[in-house]
């Protein structure tokens, strides 16, 4: 059985464990990441949230993998090769270290846009992450030990934010601003 589904309040430390984290992130892969961005529930301020830090990491391509692998695992992250999504590479926290979900996707691509357009409308329409806040406590209630219907009853929800976000972005020429690092 895996970990039970947390929500937790917003807590404003979560800025500053991103920024610890991406300036070494930012120190062993240099160049080779063009953009460092706290992305997820976390980097929207007053968001409850799983107390874990997504950080997305924009790079020319994704492949080959060593170009930026050895700088994550210079700092003891681990690679998941066994992650399903094609479109990102995925990095976890090293052993001991805080829980941490790095995303490597290229820059320009769909989901490094998605991810910052879904951040960026949140954080303008502090509602809607209220609204969000909501349904995740609702399904922590409902499914704090089955992750993947946790995640899968989320979507839909994400998925209309998604086309406000869409609307919104069309609107007012939305795009996504300085890497965070």
């Amino acid at each position: 059985m895996s970990d039970p589904i947390i929500v937790v309040p917003y807590d404003q430390g979560w800025v500053s464990e991103f920024r610890e984290i991406g300036l070494r992130l930012r120190e062993a892969l240099g160049e080779t990441a063009l953009r460092i961005d706290h992305i997820g529930s976390t980097s929207v301020p007053g968001l409850a949230a799983k107390p874990v830090i997504d950080i997305q990491v924009s790079v020319r391509s994704l492949e080959p993998v060593d170009v930026y692998r050895h700088g994550f695992e210079q700092l003891g992250c681990v690679f998941r090769a066994d992650n399903p999504e094609r479109t990102k590479r995925y990095f976890r926290e090293g052993a001991g270290t805080r829980r941490t979900h790095i995303h490597v996707r290229e820059a320009g691509s769909f989901g490094e846009q998605f991810a910052l357009l879904f951040r960026d409308y949140l954080r303008a329409h502090p509602d809607e992450a209220d609204g969000y806040a909501n349904v995740k406590m609702n399904l922590m209630a409902q499914f704090a030990h089955d992750r993947q219907r946790y995640v899968d009853e989320k979507d839909p929800y994400i998925w209309a934010i998604m086309r406000r976000a869409g609307n919104w972005s069309q609107s007012m020429g939305w795009k996504p601003g300085a890497s965070d690092l």
